[in-house]
């Protein structure tokens, strides 16, 4: 699954500062995750699928490097995606 230029779109503009906001943080995690969950159900089914097991961990690893990264800069803004992307931590 390969999200359209207005999913995108969409996605940037209710986590980012804007509808072209590609490069920010947040707009990252928030695509990161939802492509994570897309991977995720495709793992469900194809479970020998290793190839994208790998591409499922590089990501979950991107993300966590960039939660943690936001978390060192500014905690609330941490906080607040976390609990929109509902995300354990």
């Amino acid at each position: 699954m390969s999200l359209n230029a207005q999913q995108k779109e969409e996605l940037f503009d209710k986590y980012g500062t804007g509808k072209k906001d590609s490069g920010s943080v947040y707009s990252q995690v928030a695509l990161f995750t939802t492509r994570i969950a897309h991977l995720t159900n495709h793992l469900k089914d194809n479970r020998k699928d290793f190839g994208t097991q790998r591409s499922l961990q590089l990501m979950v690893g991107k993300r966590r490097r960039l939660l943690d990264y936001l978390k060192g800069k500014n905690i609330v803004a941490y906080r607040q995606l976390v609990k929109d992307l509902k995300l354990r931590r």
